[in-house]
This record gives C-alpha cells, structure tokens and sequence, in this order.
C-alpha cells in the first residue's frame, strides 16, 4: 500500500489541479444544480468566490453577468481557471479565505463551496466574509460531510488534503452569532444520508 501524503490545501491543490478539473460533473453531483438559483439575478453583481479553484461556478457566474473575482491559495488551480476563461469578466487573485485583501463592503455576493472542509476554524472566514460584503450582500457557503479526505492520485505517488468536519448546526449557529441572517439552510443528500449543506446568508 504505498504511503499518503498529508498536505495543506496550497501544497495540495497545487499538485492536485489535474485531478481536480477533471472532476468537475462529480462536483457538482453534491450541489444538484442548487446553488446558482439562490443567488437569483446575478447581472452586474460584484461577486467574491472564495476557493474558486479551476473556475467550475466563477465561470458560470462571470456566463450570468456578474463581475467575479475568484480567489484561490493555489496558482496552479487559477491556471486552470483563466484557460477556461473567454473574455469574461472575471478577475483571478491568489490570496487566504482568513485574510481577504478587499475593502470593506467591496462586494454583492461572497460564495465559497467545497472550501470550509478545508478550514479548523471558520470564524476568521466567516468575520472576513462578513467585512468584505455590503449591507444586504449574500453570503452562499457549502458544508461537505466529509470525515475523512480522500486519497488522491497525483504523477508520484498519493495526496491527502488537510480537511475537517463541521457540524451542520454548529456551521449554521456560528453564522447567526457573526450577525448573518439565515435565508436558506437546505441539503443534498444520497439516499438517508446528507453529502453536502448549502447555506444561503445575508449581512
């Protein structure tokens, strides 16, 4: 059984970008196509996708109109992203979910799917979320029951990404302690089993 390695999500995603993009209608099997409608009319909207990886929602948000900035720790995933990119408008910054690099109140919307599994603590994510959104902005987050992260196959060898389970409850009870307003709470499940949380706030 050869060995895996244990890396955080930079080293990670890095080499994993391949294998990442080439997964894409599997990721979105734990979304059911429900995300994008919560966000309703998404024209000329200043959006925020925080982990945004290979492009999967930033270039269908930046195809509805909306002027996006996707934010990733990995340059390797971002290459992925701006390949894909047909003169949309969409912006490309590495930077940390912990520490946003925008001004107060910069944006419509702030989305982060397949991200907090990724992260011990969400309150630094959750307060940067807040700050970066106007007043009324949306905050669409997913929460992907994940116990244990999966082995991934890279050109040497196994990888495993530093990841963290998070109760449903627990996310939905900090978010409402940070002043975010619960719109949506809904999950996607596989059987009796829930995969994945979507939660739609407001500011």
């Amino acid at each position: 059984m050869p060995k895996v390695r244990i890396l955080n999500s930079k080293a990670g995603y890095n080499l994993a970008a391949d294998y990442y993009a080439s997964k894409e209608k599997y990721w979105d099997s734990f979304e059911k196509d429900k995300v994008l409608p919560m966000l309703g009319n998404l024209k000329s909207k200043k959006v925020l996708d925080v982990g945004a990886g290979t492009g999967r929602l930033a270039l269908r948000m930046a195809k509805a109109e909306a002027e996006v900035t996707a934010l990733d720790l990995s340059d390797e995933m971002l290459k992925k992203l701006k390949l894909k990119n047909q003169n949309l408008k969409l912006l490309t910054a590495i930077g940390d979910a912990e520490n946003l690099a925008f001004a107060d109140e910069s944006f419509d919307i702030v989305v982060a799917t397949f991200l907090i599994v990724h992260l011990k603590d969400l309150r630094g994510f959750f307060n940067e979320a807040y700050r970066v959104l106007k007043t009324g902005g949306l905050f669409l987050v997913t929460n992907i029951n994940q116990r244990k992260a999966p082995a991934v196959k890279i050109k040497d060898g196994l990888v495993e990404i530093e990841s963290y389970y998070h109760r449903p409850e627990a996310v939905v009870k900090l978010l409402e302690e940070l002043a975010f307003s619960i719109k949506k709470n809904e999950f996607v499940k596989k059987g009796e089993n829930w995969v994945n949380q979507i939660i739609l706030a407001s500011k």
